[in-house]
């Protein structure tokens, strides 16, 4: 009887170990798995952007980021800076800010919505007067928008580009003409389209805008100096930002000698 109780208890503590040994193999898997999983888990970046960036950025920038990032998807939220701020302002969850212009960065930072020290005035840009490229009319220089029924200007309300052509058309003593005769846009590729539809016969867009189409001509470029200072974009941590690794990742990736040719090629100028 003795020898088969002592079979007994052997046997019920090789289960035991059995099952103590399956269960430690188990923890470890699950804990290697979850490591795995957190190595590449997938990371998302909201990109607030001005509509004058689109082209460079969904055709070139975010692919080639994507490319050294896999585990990172990029998406680009393309609007007004104005509109950006305010969206921004209400709780938009972006990442990353990049405005054209410093009024409203410098209006975020205020409200430390912005990181300040992540601030970087990364280009500059012109901007210019364009009329349809079918356009028979003899266009010269902004003296000839007094030839236009219909000017395309971005609203300045709430579009950095409006605000620069107010500024410098105030300048040259041709805004109370224009704003008389303007249509104005939510954002600078809405004036860009209705030059190149030809429902406007002028307008005043980015140089850049109107390197990507060649549906619209440039006839002049404004000068700096009726500015007072250079068209800077800068860009920026947005200070909520949930993903600020992977944001800063890309903030680096800006200023790479990679896309400096991006933006180069496009027709920004680097801010250096």
């Amino acid at each position: 009887m003795k020898q088969h109780h002592k079979v007994k208890v052997i046997r019920l503590l090789l289960v035991a170990f059995l099952f103590l040994t399956a269960c430690t193999a188990n923890d470890k898997k699950t804990a290697t798995s979850s490591s795995s999983s957190s190595q590449t888990e997938e990371q998302h970046l909201l990109i607030a952007a001005a509509a004058s960036l689109e082209s460079v950025m969904e055709k070139q920038i975010i692919p080639a980021f994507e490319k050294e990032h896999p585990e990172t998807t990029v998406e680009g939220n393309y609007d007004s800076s104005g509109k950006l701020q305010a969206q921004i302002e209400k709780g938009l969850e972006a990442d990353i800010f990049f405005s054209a212009a410093t009024k409203q960065m410098d209006a975020l930072v205020s409200q430390k919505l912005i990181d300040k020290k992540s601030v970087v005035p990364l280009l500059q840009n012109q901007l210019v007067m364009i009329v349809p490229s079918a356009s028979e009319v003899d266009w010269r220089d902004f003296s000839d928008l007094k030839k236009a029924e219909m000017i395309a200007v971005g609203d300045p309300a709430s579009v950095p580009a409006g605000q620069y052509a107010e500024k410098g058309l105030k300048a040259l003593g041709y805004w109370d003409y224009v704003k008389n005769h303007a249509s104005f846009g939510t954002n600078v590729t809405e004036v860009l389209n209705w030059v190149a539809e030809g429902s406007a016969q002028a307008g005043l867009v980015y140089a850049t805008d109107a390197a990507s189409s060649d549906k619209v001509k440039v006839v002049a470029v404004l000068p700096e100096d009726t500015l007072n200072e250079p068209i800077i974009y800068p860009v920026a941590l947005v200070e909520k930002s949930q993903e600020k690794a992977a944001a800063e990742e890309f903030l680096t990736f800006l200023e790479s000698k990679e896309v400096a040719k991006y933006f180069e090629d496009t027709g920004f100028i680097m801010n250096k």
